[in-house]
């Protein structure tokens, strides 16, 4: 395993599933991780159990994201590794989708992505990564995701900008997008057995990824290992998008 001993992790969304896997095997690792996330609950108990620090910060609202980045800069310096993985999944036709839906779904995937990076740009170490938590719905156009869908597309878009402009201070830039992970997000989906076993058998591996699975590929893109990979998308989807 690599060892990340003297880097300062960030990690938006880290009180559970993807985020809290890449918490745990980046603190494994040696680094000094802090994860963030709207739940003041869900945090303290996530960073108490990892033993990592914690701090509360809601990715959509632009103040509390620039007040996130002065305060872990303050507190533990430059940052080495950052992975933007705050984010939500709502579904709904083209037809039905609300204004509202449609706004919650941007602030939080799209704008609050783009200026969490922006704020914590001018924090970045020299050589550090960045790795934004994508999906395999920015390519595959998913029925009734298309909100989703499009907020994912916008942020690889993103990625790929970034990563030419920030190449001069050999900052790296990349995405990752999962397939269908069993987390508690596929949960609040409401998927009953007959949805989860098609959504299965789409997958020619025949079952849902594991976050662990996720975040030992997010790991790799944030540790040297990956010095010589930037602008790119990894896809782990057991296969679904072939």
């Amino acid at each position: 395993m690599e060892n990340a001993s003297n880097k300062v992790a960030v990690i938006t969304g880290g009180n559970s599933g993807i985020g809290y896997a890449t918490a745990k095997k980046l603190k494994e690792m040696g680094a000094q991780v802090v994860i963030t996330g709207r739940r003041k609950d869900a945090v303290e108990k996530a960073a108490s159990d990892l033993g990592v620090a914690g701090m509360i910060a809601d990715q959509s609202n632009l103040m509390d994201i620039t007040n996130l980045a002065a305060s872990v800069h303050e507190q533990f310096g430059n940052v080495d590794m950052l992975l933007i993985n705050a984010g939500i999944t709502k579904i709904a036709s083209i037809e039905s989708t609300s204004e509202a839906m449609f706004d919650e779904v941007m602030d939080i995937n799209f704008k609050g992505a783009y200026f969490t990076l922006s704020m914590f740009i001018p924090f970045l170490s020299e050589g550090a990564s960045v790795v934004f938590l994508s999906s395999t719905s920015a390519t595959m156009s998913p029925p009734n995701a298309s909100v989703y869908a499009a907020s994912k597309a916008a942020v690889n878009t993103v990625m790929k900008i970034a990563a030419l402009e920030l190449a001069p201070r050999n900052i790296r830039l990349n995405t990752v997008s999962p397939g269908p992970i069993s987390t508690e997000i596929m949960d609040k989906l409401g998927m009953d057995k007959n949805m989860e076993s098609q959504m299965v058998n789409s997958i020619p591996l025949l079952r849902f990824g594991k976050p662990y699975e996720v975040a030992s590929l997010i790991s790799y893109l944030l540790g040297d290992e990956a010095l010589f990979i930037t602008g790119s998308d990894f896809l782990i989807d057991g296969g679904q998008a072939i």
